[in-house]
Order: C-alpha cells, then sequence, then structure tokens
C-alpha cells in the first residue's frame, strides 16, 4: 500500500448533496428526541411562548425548541459558558440532528441564547420546567410522598476585587486609603497600605456593608473548598423514590438553611400540585442544618413529618419561653429521627440528594454561573434542573442517564463478548464458572445505579 500525504484543502464551486458527511446520530440524543416528540414538547413549548413574540411581523425566531435543547447540551456535555455550547452544537453532526438545524441550516449563535433567555419569562421555564415533570409522572416514575431538601454554593460572576461600600461606593483601596489618612498615614503608597491593612484589627467583610459592583445581588460567603467568594445558594427538593427534582430555588448566599427551607417546600407543593400528582408530600428529609424551632413548627403547620437531624446543645433546652406546638414539633421530630425509618431515610438523603448536586454542578457545569443577576441565574439554573430530570428518565426508560454512559456500557459488553469466546474452548465446568462472573461485572457497568454495589 502506498503512503497517503495530506494535500492542502482546495474550495470547490459546487458540492452535491450526496457528498455532505452525514452522521449515524447518538443512540443517546435519538432517544432523548424521540421522547420529547412523544409528549409533544416542542408544539407544547411553542404556545406557551406565543405570547412573547410577535406573530407575523419580522423574520422567525429560533424556534424555542431548540434553545431549551441547547441549554440541555450544555447540562449533557458538561459546558457551562454558552459561547461553549453554541460551539459544540455547530461543530457536531449527532448536535446538528438533535436540534434539528440539518445539514445546511445555521447553529444557534451564544447571543441568541441570550436574546431568547431575556425573552422569555421566568414563569415560562417553570411552565417547562413542569412539562417534564408530566412526563415523569405519566410513565409512572414520580413518586412525591418523601423529599428530601439540601443546598449548595454556586459561583457568581462577579470578583472579590468588584465590590464596593454600600454607603459611600468606595472600593476596597480607597477604604484603606480613608482609614490610614484617618490613622494618621499622610499619602500612603501601596506598600504602607498592606501594612497596614495587615496590623489593624476587626477586619470584616459583611454583606450588610459590602456589595459587588457588578452583580449587586450576589453576596460574599464561604465555600465548601475554604474560599471567601461571591456566590449565590441553590436549594433543591429531590424526590427521594425516583431522585427527581421536584422544585430548585436560588436565594442569596448569606440566607440561612431555616429561612429558605419553607420556600422550597412550598415550591416543591405547589409543582406536584400543578402536574396532578395523587400523591401528594407527606416526608420532609434534611441535614442538621435546618434544624430550628420555627423551620419544624412551620413544617407541622404544613403537614409534614420532618426527620431532621437535631444540633448538639450545651444542656437541656428550655421551654419555658416557648408553645406547646413548638415543643410538639421540636420533640416528634427528634424521636422520629432516633427511629430506624429516620435513620434509613438519612442514608438515602444523603445518596440522592447530594448525587444532584454532583450530576448538575460537578459533571452538569452548573457550579460557576457566567450570568448576573437572581432572573437570569434562576432561569439558566432551572434549565439545568430540567436537562437533569429528563437524564433520569432517560435512565429509568433506556438504562442510560447521558450520553457519555453509552461507553462504559458497551466497553462492558465487548469484554463480556470476548470473554465469552475465549471460554468456548474450555471444559463446561469452566465455562459455568466464569460466564455467571461476566455477566454480574456487565450489569454492574451498565445500570450502576441499580445495583447493590452502586448504593
Amino acid at each position: 500500500m502506498a503512503l497517503g500525504r495530506r494535500q492542502p484543502e482546495t474550495g470547490s464551486l459546487f458540492i452535491t448533496t450526496a457528498d455532505l458527511p452525514r452522521s449515524a446520530g447518538h443512540p443517546f440524543y435519538r432517544a432523548l428526541n424521540r421522547l420529547l416528540e412523544e409528549a409533544g414538547f416542542d408544539r407544547t413549548v411553542e404556545k406557551l411562548c406565543a405570547s412573547s413574540y410577535a406573530d407575523g411581523k419580522g423574520r422567525p425566531s429560533i424556534p424555542p425548541g431548540v434553545y431549551f435543547r441547547m441549554i440541555f447540551v450544555g447540562y449533557f456535555e458538561g459546558i457551562d459558558s454558552q459561547r461553549g455550547i453554541a460551539w459544540r452544537c455547530s461543530d457536531s453532526l449527532a448536535l446538528r440532528e438533535f436540534l434539528g438545524v440539518g445539514l445546511t441550516g445555521p447553529s444557534p449563535d451564544h447571543s441568541s441564547l441570550t436574546v431568547i433567555r431575556q425573552r422569555l419569562s421566568w414563569e415560562i421555564h417553570v411552565a417547562v420546567f413542569t412539562l417534564v415533570l408530566t412526563i415523569a409522572r405519566e410513565k409512572k416514575l414520580l413518586g412525591g410522598k418523601t423529599i428530601g431538601v439540601d443546598a449548595t454554593m454556586l459561583e457568581a460572576n462577579a470578583a472579590m476585587k468588584s465590590i464596593v461600600r454600600r454607603d459611600t461606593g468606595e472600593n476596597w483601596k480607597e477604604y484603606l486609603r480613608r482609614l490610614a489618612q484617618e490613622a494618621g498615614i499622610e499619602n500612603p503608597s501601596d506598600e504602607e497600605l498592606r501594612r497596614f491593612d495587615k496590623k489593624r484589627g476587626g477586619k470584616k467583610t459583611s454583606n450588610d456593608d459590602w456589595k459587588s459592583k457588578t452583580d449587586p445581588d450576589s453576596r460574599v460567603t464561604r465555600m465548601k473548598d475554604g474560599r471567601v467568594h461571591l456566590s449565590y445558594k441553590a436549594e433543591h427538593a429531590v424526590d427521594l423514590d425516583s431522585s427527581l427534582i421536584v422544585a430548585a430555588t436560588i436565594h442569596p448566599a448569606n440566607r440561612s438553611d431555616t429561612r429558605s427551607l419553607a420556600t422550597t417546600t412550598s415550591e416543591a407543593k405547589a409543582m406536584l400540585f400543578a402536574i396532578g400528582n395523587d400523591i401528594a408530600i407527606k416526608e420532609l428529609v434534611a441535614d442538621k442544618g435546618y434544624h430550628s424551632i420555627e423551620a419544624l413548627t412551620t413544617c407541622v403547620a404544613n403537614d409534614l413529618r420532618t426527620y431532621i437531624p437535631p444540633r448538639k446543645l450545651c444542656g437541656d433546652r428550655n421551654w419555658l419561653d416557648k408553645s406547646d406546638e413548638e415543643r410538639h414539633a421540636v420533640e416528634g421530630n427528634d424521636r422520629r429521627v432516633k427511629g430506624k425509618r429516620g435513620r434509613a431515610l438519612q442514608r438515602l438523603r444523603s445518596e440522592v440528594v447530594e448525587r444532584t448536586f454532583a450530576h448538575l454542578c460537578r459533571t452538569g457545569g452548573a457550579r460557576r454561573t457566567w450570568l448576573r443577576g437572581f432572573e437570569n441565574v434562576e432561569k439558566r439554573y432551572l434549565t439545568t434542573v430540567i436537562a437533569h430530570n429528563l437524564g433520569r428518565i432517560c435512565r429509568e426508560l433506556f438504562g442510560v442517564g447521558k450520553p457519555k454512559g453509552l461507553q462504559d456500557g458497551l466497553a462492558a459488553l465487548a469484554a463480556a463478548l470476548l470473554l465469552w469466546i475465549a471460554t468456548l474452548g474450555r471444559t463446561v465446568a469452566t465455562a459455568t464458572r466464569l460466564i455467571p462472573r461476566a455477566l454480574v461485572r456487565l450489569e454492574l457497568r451498565i445500570f450502576p445505579y441499580k445495583t447493590p454495589a452502586a448504593a
């Protein structure tokens, strides 16, 4: 065989459609498209978004179904920025087929995603979220009796260098210079300011005194890795039976868990009522950060049975200034947590709820937001949650919840087939001993969430 040599590319004046590159498509995205078409996703979304457009005036916009699919791609491919999503969709033939733009159609630009997000209201995004939960209910996948609640921090699109004083509008350097002058240092240099800042006491960056100039809605907080950053707080209410997120809310980063719990549980109950779910929420499971007298009393008033571990107290609790309802709510919760079901629910919460944050923030590209303002962050994050719920539905229906999940499954299948071929020449006793082990390995690789080993 002769050596092939790469030639410089020359443009052609004409090209036939038969010469255009073809793609076999991605099995996961094809299955997801079939699921969405079966539910009438595109037509329903177009009806929801019709009021946001001037029908019959101007050129046709990008279909709303394409916009939501592009955000879904960001979750499934682990891409956090809109520029990265737009480039990936234009570069992949399989994703172009998933979007429905064809081989010759233009792929939407990243700026179009911004325009569409600003045009579509928050209520429309909630309606699409409700539509996906309705699909799960029709597939008999949604429970809804027991939910787990937890929260995490999202990095805001703002740097700590951009913070300014709320009262005077000074940045950090101007603030230090004023303090140094008040302390008797005339015209301090940068080096003198650093020494002065290092030695002075009472240093703090309170949200009551400071705000971000570029993103005023973000708050200064300490992340889980110890870094101080401007961020938002995302809170999930997860159905423990199906691992579906039934409510996802965005709060200020400095809002405590006990204050945000009522909002998230109310959103979850309203969402399940909107989709016509027959099972109402009866039990709520959370970690000890949500334990407070006010939060437990509110849950009891809403007919919720709580399983929230109590915090460690120095001595006995004083009930003299508390009502009987508050005391019964706290003592009933603490008694249930110590029981067998309470311990089992806490283990299930740690497994299921924490896994949603791993999917969304670690591998789904939602930990770092490139948008600013509550409304933009809420819209983008809720759309990512919709993609997560679609992935959970696909996992239950097809066995795979993300496009990359097929890689491990195919590799395990190929390994099992090679092992089976290798054992053909051996004795029957050896084959009967090895084949069941290969099948077990195959099951563990293809269905990692449905085996006891993964739990």
